[in-house]
């Protein structure tokens, strides 16, 4: 009896037991269910963030440095930023200031307020900084180094003499942070002085003595002969021989969108100059597309005179190009702005700035802008700096002793920087 109560006992604590066995069982099961839940998305989130890139420390940009004159700034001064701006992802620019550029070379044509907008309009410049030494001393070049981060200096391969003779990139190579770029041949400022004192010299009835004198001022040392095959008038033939390959290099590549309001400014654009920057300036504002057109040099000689243009078409195409504010260019646009051209180029508003060297055009038979002015499209812009290209060319005849000089003085300097070079290599 003992044993049968015994064993009924059993089972009915057995039964209560299970009972409650059972509910924690079911407890138990849902717990460790949640923290295996739990683990699985912790490793899962674990490993999403395993798989997320890392966080990597942002690269610092290489920020090179180019200084400069840019005195009567030309495509050859633009290309020159462009190499340099090639050789790093930020280009700060030096522009030397008038008193350096006077001890050392001479008198400035364009002042330093001139030459800062020249060079903060070209499209390959990032950052400017005015009044800059032109001898690359140690504390500036520490300055370059600490306060700009600067890593590299850049010149072109054509010599910079100091006038005691010395290099004025010697220190920047010394310590082995110095680039060199390939010069741009064809031009330089001393070659376009010399053309522009030619062609006045050549206007004038003749002295043979001082026309011998002017014609040495060109950096070849001979007068360009003129497209004609003569060498009294006519627009003179450059050392420059343009290639597509260069001019793609100055494009922006980028045409205007499907609804962009196209402005359009036309002109001979010759030594290009502060004033056509801004007037630049000015029109692009007006606009999402500037597209600018540049006149053959026939019809620039035949509305200014035979001695006009001192630059060709492509090397006036090519400084336009190179500014910041011009999309795109047309190479030898007509003199008159006809409506098959506006509608081709889907031209919104066509602009002329108030200071011109031809700003007679309303007054004549054959006003350039009779179409858009009949369209209603044409606007007069008032330019904010009162410079033309015969602005430029009186100051270098105003001063021809000097600039005279300047050019000579440049010229010795070259020769023998070049005649020491041969002798210590060898050649």
């Amino acid at each position: 009896m003992l044993l049968i109560s015994w064993s009924i006992w059993m089972r009915g604590g057995e039964k209560k037991m299970g009972a409650e066995g059972e509910n924690a069982q079911h407890s138990s099961r849902i717990m460790v269910s949640w923290v295996i839940g739990g683990l699985l998305i912790g490793v899962s989130l674990l490993g999403f963030r395993f798989a997320l890139p890392k966080n990597k420390k942002k690269k610092r940009p290489i920020r090179v440095y180019m200084d400069g004159c840019f005195d009567m700034m030309h495509y050859g001064h633009c290309n020159a930023l462009r190499q340099a701006r090639a050789l790093g992802d930020q280009l700060v620019v030096g522009v030397v200031s008038d008193a350096e550029i006077t001890v050392n070379k001479g008198p400035p044509v364009t002042p330093l307020n001139e030459r800062m907008i020249m060079v903060s309009a070209v499209k390959w410049v990032d950052e400017v900084i005015p009044d800059a030494p032109y001898a690359i001393t140690e504390d500036f070049m520490r300055k370059l180094f600490d306060e700009y981060n600067i890593d590299y200096i850049i010149h072109g391969d054509d010599p910079c003499i100091l006038p005691d003779g010395t290099d004025a990139y010697a220190l920047a190579k010394k310590v082995g942070r110095y680039k060199q770029i390939k010069r741009t041949e064809g031009v330089s400022s001393t070659d376009i002085v010399g053309r522009m004192l030619l062609c006045v010299r050549e206007r004038s009835t003749g002295d043979s003595h001082n026309h011998s004198s002017l014609q040495r001022q060109f950096s070849h040392g001979h007068s360009h002969k003129s497209e004609d095959g003569g060498s009294g008038s006519g627009t003179r033939i450059s050392h420059f021989l343009p290639t597509s390959r260069r001019i793609v290099q100055f494009s922006n590549g980028k045409g205007p969108g499907p609804d962009a309001r196209i402005i359009y400014i036309d002109g001979a654009f010759d030594l290009f100059h502060a004033g056509h920057v801004e007037i630049l300036r000015l029109a692009r504002g007006l606009g999402d597309f500037l597209l600018v057109g540049i006149h053959t040099d026939q019809t620039v000689s035949a509305n200014r005179g035979a001695h006009r243009p001192i630059m060709n078409l492509h090397e006036r195409s090519l400084s336009v190009l190179a500014c910041r504010y011009a999309d795109e260019v047309i190479i030898g646009a007509p003199w008159e702005v006809s409506k098959d051209m506006i509608t081709t180029f889907n031209i919104s508003l066509v602009v002329h700035g108030t200071v011109a060297e031809d700003n007679d055009f309303q007054k004549e038979k054959r006003n350039p802008y009779a179409v858009p002015i009949s369209m209603g499209i044409f606007k007069l812009l008032e330019s904010p700096l009162d410079i033309t290209t015969s602005t430029i060319i009186r100051r270098i005849v105003s001063n021809h002793e000097a600039y005279q000089k300047r050019n000579d003085k440049k010229a010795q300097s070259e020769k023998k920087y070049y005649e020491e070079k041969t002798y210590v290599s060898g050649d």
